[in-house]
C-alpha cells in the first residue's frame, strides 16, 4: 500500500498496519516522545496498538523539542 509519511510518498508492505507497527518499522527512537497524526487527526497514544493505517492515509510523526528564546 502507499501512504504519505511526513509529506513523503512511501510504499509499505501489506494492506494495513497499526501506528505501533509503523513506529517499529521506522525504528523511531523514543516513540513515547512522538505524537502521531493520521489524516489530520492527532491520535491518542493509548490507541497506537489498535489504530489502523490504510492505503492513501497521510501520517505525520510530530517530534516535540524543548527550548526557548534567549533574552
Amino acid at each position: 500500500m502507499q501512504i504519505s509519511m511526513n509529506g513523503e510518498k512511501r510504499q509499505v508492505a501489506g494492506d494495513s498496519l497499526t501506528i505501533a507497527v509503523l513506529l517499529e518499522m521506522e525504528k523511531v527512537e523514543s516513540p513515547e516522545m512522538v505524537s502521531v497524526q493520521v489524516n489530520g487527526d492527532v491520535i491518542d497514544r493509548t490507541l497506537y496498538q489498535e489504530t489502523d493505517i490504510g492505503d492513501g492515509d497521510e501520517v505525520d510523526f510530530l517530534y516535540f523539542m524543548g527550548g526557548g528564546s534567549r533574552r
